[in-house]
């Protein structure tokens, strides 16, 4: 079987085609199978870096700018959940934000899965890919990954630049 590449501008097809490369890809319907996987993420450190890279990829996004989201959003803490003042979650090393789940949970793809690094970060990349597309490859896109509000949006790139730079990688920004 074939499978697509994941329709990057939303809707439901795109959320269908994210959680069947999600269940091919960790083997959802085999319990034992999953195991492998998680357990090759707790002991190296490497695979975690392995799931940016094949994200970023994946869905055609910056790897640095997605490792400094993640910096940005948990400073790289898999187990990072936090509950926001409207009352929504965000979940994993991404803080993947729980207004997602609706429509992801149809598919199976629900808060614990969120709770896994590499699921999280794949998750995140489509996520981040969907603003690039509706933004253009812009520091406006990687903001709105966070809130579409201007001011918001606006700041939370800055803190994104800035641990780029920090990084040595040039964001082209002054």
């Amino acid at each position: 079987m074939r499978w697509r590449r994941i329709d990057h501008r939303g809707g439901v097809g795109g959320v269908i085609t994210l959680a069947l490369f999600l269940i091919r890809r960790f083997d959802l319907f085999r319990p034992s199978r999953l195991l492998l996987p998680l357990i090759a993420l707790a002991a190296s450190p490497a695979a975690r870096a392995d799931c940016f890279d094949e994200a970023a990829a994946y869905h055609h996004v910056n790897p640095h700018v997605l490792r400094a989201i993640a910096w940005v959003e948990s400073r790289n803490r898999p187990d990072a959940r936090n509950v926001n003042q409207n009352g929504s979650i965000d979940y994993g090393v991404m803080q993947v934000n729980s207004i997602h789940l609706r429509k992801l949970s149809e598919y199976g793809v629900d808060a614990s899965t969120l709770m896994e690094p590499c699921k999280n970060v794949y998750v995140a990349a489509w996520h981040l890919r969907k603003q690039v597309d509706r933004y253009g490859n812009t520091w406006a896109a990687v903001g709105a990954y966070h809130s579409a509000t201007p001011a918001l949006r606006d700041g939370y790139a800055a803190k994104v630049q800035a641990v780029l730079r920090r990084w040595g990688h040039d964001t082209g920004a002054q």
